[in-house]
């Protein structure tokens, strides 16, 4: 905060330069204080570019290879129109900036990829609206990439049949009723054959995983690009805060092995999901915060309606308000999506597929993101850097991270949130995973853990290697013990050596002594009886 307050962060380097232009949110409300341009774009131009994209979510950088000098960079979609004919000189200016000119080489820039997450039917939907998707045309040495990956929409709809299918053909129902699997008939394994393969159907209707497998096939082709290529990516979708912070995330947790660290991974969260402004009390119904003009924004409460709690509405005037149950509550709750469940689910089947990579595990996944809906911190309140910090949220509520380093803390080495398999050497540089090892299964810890407890536990490599961490450590413990004990007697041992030793020169001082007395003794008798004498 004292760079911050010092205005020390405005940085620059031959390439890249951080410009304060957003530092009072005026120019992008949902943008935070301080973004990373091409350091040949002014002040002017940046300005002027914002205004050409949706929400004025103009490119910036998110991160770059220290290696090659690629970027992430991100942004939302550019407003081309209906007729997909409107330009912006310096929107192509910054755009082209990204193109750096490969190190240690002399020639062309490298490429540049536009990763459009949506797909390509939506995108020119979305011109009828002012929006739409560049032209390779207008941008330098680029190439537009359509995902096809859905909407908020969608993935609320996939989440909710999830669910039926789990409360239904789980072990246990959410009535408490005994589910089919239990129901007599022929069967195997306890349950109807054909009603087992209507489960699986229903399970895969769900569309949750094809969803999944999309965001983990473009992530990995982001960071293939990177990696492979030293290309640069600008990522959009519409708006640039759902889709677009999903890919730039986890492409960034594929390339960087710093993010799949606690601190990296707290790091990378606060970036690209808090930061750049993912309307958190939209999407899961988060605490919003109210007020207008030069009145103080509050926090409040959002009102619930079934399984998902509603949104706060964007006022023209700027202000944000929660909205009581009505005809517009509906509306409002047609916002929510599981967008930020879907990255954590993202990042579980990547843990699963490198276990050596990661220094969470996946119980520290499920506790993150308990804590995350408990509305216990104030740390996803609000939708954006603006509000949480006009609203005072970091003085007023308790800190997600504190507590869960705490939690690991009160544990040591040997708490369930860390990943007994992880070893950073292994896996230290990118992650490149092939597209056959993209198909994923559900994740049991969390999905399973209420609908099939019994299933989410059984089996679970993590928790049996958590037991024997523990065995470990009390065994390494009861060593350290043994060890000191056996350090003591060694040297109580010495020390009786030592003495044992000494009363030995004694003992030979005095035998020697004695003789020596014998010796004389013997000689004054000869003497006294050569004399005579006895």
């Amino acid at each position: 905060m004292s760079m911050i307050e010092k205005g020390s962060f405005l940085l620059y380097n031959d390439l890249w330069r951080i410009t304060s232009l957003n530092s009072n949110y005026t120019m992008c409300q949902s943008y935070p204080f301080a973004l990373i341009v091409p350091k040949g774009i002014s002040d002017e131009e940046v300005i002027q570019a914002s205004t050409f994209r949706a929400r004025c979510r103009l490119p910036v950088v998110s991160w770059c290879d220290p290696g090659t000098g690629a970027v992430l960079a991100r942004s939302s979609q550019p407003l081309v129109g209906l007729m997909m004919n409107m330009r912006s000189n310096t929107d192509e200016k910054l755009v082209s900036g990204l193109c750096t000119q490969l190190f240690g080489v002399s020639g062309p820039q490298r490429k540049l990829y536009i990763a459009d997450a949506r797909p390509r039917k939506n995108a020119l939907a979305n011109g009828a609206m002012g929006g739409g998707s560049e032209s390779s045309s207008n941008y330098f040495q680029s190439e537009i990439v359509f995902f096809g990956i859905d909407n908020i929409h969608t993935m609320r709809d996939s989440l909710a049949r999830l669910r039926d299918y789990l409360d239904t053909h789980g072990a246990n129902s959410s009535d408490g009723m005994s589910s089919f699997l239990r129901h007599g008939g022929w069967s195997w394994g306890g349950g109807n054959l054909s009603s087992m393969s209507a489960s699986v159907s229903s399970l895969g209707d769900s569309g949750w995983l094809i969803h999944i497998q999309n965001v983990l096939a473009g992530s990995a082709w982001i960071a293939a690009r990177v990696a492979l290529e030293s290309a640069s990516v600008l990522i959009h979708c519409s708006d640039g805060w759902d889709r677009t912070t999903q890919l730039v995330s986890l492409a960034s947790l594929l390339l960087d092995p710093y993010y799949r660290t606690f601190t990296g991974f707290q790091a990378l969260v606060e970036k690209d999901w808090l930061a750049f402004g993912h309307p958190f009390s939209e999407r899961t119904g988060m605490p919003t915060v109210s007020g207008s003009g030069s009145s103080p924004f509050e926090l409040s409460r959002q009102s619930s309606a079934g399984s998902l709690s509603s949104s706060p509405v964007r006022q023209s005037s700027g202000s944000f308000t929660s909205q009581a149950p009505s005809s517009s509550h509906a509306q409002n709750s047609n916002n929510c999506s599981p967008i930020f469940l879907q990255w954590i689910d993202c990042v579980s089947q990547l843990l699963r597929i490198y276990p050596f990579a990661f220094e969470f595990s996946s119980a520290f996944l499920v506790d993150f993101l308990d804590c995350m809906l408990s509305c216990r911190f104030g740390n996803f309140f609000g939708n954006s850097e603006k509000e949480r910090q006009q609203s005072g949220v970091s003085e007023a509520c308790g800190c997600l991270w504190a507590y869960l380093g705490d939690l690991r803390a009160s544990g040591g080495s040997s708490h369930v949130h860390f990943n007994l398999f992880y070893d950073p050497s292994k896996h230290d540089g990118p992650l490149l995973p092939r597209a056959a090892a993209l198909a994923p299964t559900l994740w049991p810890q969390f999905h399973l853990r209420w609908a099939c407890p019994s299933v989410a536990q059984a089996g679970e490599l993590e928790s049996q290697c958590q037991k024997m961490a523990i065995k470990f450590s009390e065994l390494q413990k009861a060593k350290e013990v043994a060890e000191r004990k056996a350090k003591e007697v060694a040297v109580a041992m010495e020390s009786l050596n030592a003495e044992l030793r000494n009363e030995k020169q004694l003992n030979s001082s005095t035998m020697n002594l004695a003789k020596r007395a014998s010796k004389e003794s013997e000689a004054i008798k000869r003497a006294v009886e050569s004399m005579g004498c006895k």
